[in-house]
């Protein structure tokens, strides 16, 4: 069920331990949920590397609650293609990111 509707949505809840939940962009994208943070992109208070955090999904028509998700945080270094992908789904015509996370599902 996560993974589909991890397929699906645009946007997810994200709760870094000890901060507020914020909604975020993110790519879900060979079995891995990718967040920019930082240049012209989101912000996202306590996410760092090695940070546990809940994601949370809603869905994309009726925005009930779906699926609640612990992860890890890694900073990653996106390669030639991942990058290419963020910026292609990515709606700002020109997206900047400081960093980009890899969320690792439990």
């Amino acid at each position: 069920m996560l993974d589909n509707a991890l397929r699906k949505a645009a946007a997810v809840w994200i709760r870094p331990d000890g901060h507020e939940p914020r909604l975020v962009w993110a790519l879900w994208r060979d079995g891995t949920l990718l967040v920019v943070v930082g240049g012209t992109e989101q912000e996202v208070p306590g996410l760092a590397d090695g940070v546990t955090c809940t994601v949370t999904v809603r869905s994309p028509t009726t925005h009930s609650h779906l699926v609640d998700a612990a992860a890890t945080a890694h900073l990653t270094e996106p390669d030639d293609d991942t990058a290419a992908a963020l910026r292609a789904a990515r709606l700002n015509s020109r997206p900047q990111w400081d960093s980009v996370y890899r969320l690792e599902l439990a």
